[in-house]
């Protein structure tokens, strides 16, 4: 191979490890010539004399009993959005499914499996992001939905995409916007959402109604509880804020049931940005984050290459579909 590229051995050497003193000429003979002898560089011995895995770990959190079919569309988005993000860093990712005490691991760095980990999932498994705990604070350790508020995390921007929701809703002519949503301690982003809604109502002059919610194992069958809780109540409403997109699903189905029609009667946003939301009768209109930047946000985090503070709030953008009348017509 030295010979083909007209260099030493040494510099073939170096020219394949990424060594920066090598030139981008003489990389490119050494990479010519290792193509035409068909040679491929041996990572896992790179590696084992760099003392680097090149691997980011990213587990991801499910509700206990839950198969990995069964989780959240949005957590899969965050997942290939890190996973892409890392590739493009030159790093591969392992992915760990974890929803039951016997398959918990947090030990993926100590073990040399991963330079980096990447915990994101579903904040309602109180067993496994307890025993996660203890290494979220790590410079080395990122994270999504983490219930706690001790550590830095990689998140949503909340309140500017409930605000994004709430002012289009009352673009339309909406007056009377219900909130439906899990405000509990441990859903913060849910909360933080709740608290910009009451916000923007107040600045209006609006009354903002206290959360509904009802309990279920499923986010479209508690959007759907919610929805007819709602009806029930007697509560005047003419537009809905939906906590997340799954539960607005739910809501939807409920509203169609009950003779409701929206956008017509109601209008109806959702927030998570999920690409099932196009085909929901009728389409919802959502609030989504940036998924690629958050990818690169969470992998920059575990590298240690990105502090997650206030800079790590993920910016947000309504996309237009078809539960909310436009706003010429309200």
């Amino acid at each position: 191979m030295a010979e083909r590229a007209g260099v030493n051995q040494s510099t073939v050497s170096r020219a394949l490890s990424g060594d920066p003193s090598i030139t981008d000429q003489t990389r490119a003979r050494v990479q010519e010539a290792a193509n035409a002898l068909g040679y491929r560089v041996d990572a896992r011995a790179a590696r084992l004399r760099s003392g680097k895995t090149r691997t980011i770990a990213i587990i991801v959190v499910a509700r206990p009993g839950m198969d990995a079919t069964e989780i959240n569309p949005f957590h899969y988005n965050l997942l290939g959005s890190t996973c892409a993000a890392a590739s493009e860093m030159g790093y591969q990712a392992l992915v760990s499914f974890q929803s039951e005490p016997e398959h918990f691991d947090r030990h993926f760095i100590e073990t040399r499996q991963a330079d980096g980990m990447v915990l994101l999932g579903t904040s309602t498994n109180d067993a496994a992001w307890d025993y996660h705990h203890p290494i979220l604070s790590r410079s080395d350790v990122a994270s999504w939905g983490s219930p706690f508020t001790d550590h830095d995390r990689v998140d949503a921007d909340n309140c500017a995409g409930a605000r994004i929701a709430v002012e289009r809703l009352l673009a339309s002519g909406h007056r009377q916007i219900a909130f439906i949503g899990d405000t509990a301690e441990t859903q913060k982003q849910f909360r933080e959402r709740y608290e910009s809604y009451v916000e923007v109502m107040r600045e209006h002059g609006l009354e903002a109604g206290p959360p509904v919610w009802k309990p279920a194992a499923m986010r479209a069958e508690q959007g759907r509880k919610s929805a007819a809780a709602l009806i029930t109540s007697r509560r005047d409403f003419d537009g809905i804020f939906c906590s997340c997109d799954a539960m607005a699903f739910g809501v939807l189905e409920t509203l169609q049931e009950r003779g409701i029609a929206v956008p017509g009667d109601v209008g109806v946003i959702g927030f998570d940005g999920l690409g099932s939301g196009a085909h929901s009768n009728p389409p919802l209109t959502t609030v989504e984050p940036d998924f690629r930047k958050a990818g690169v946000m969470l992998a920059r985090k575990a590298l240690g290459k990105q502090k997650a503070d206030d800079a790590c709030r993920v910016p947000v953008r309504l996309v237009e579909r078809g539960s909310v009348r436009k706003p010429t017509e309200g």
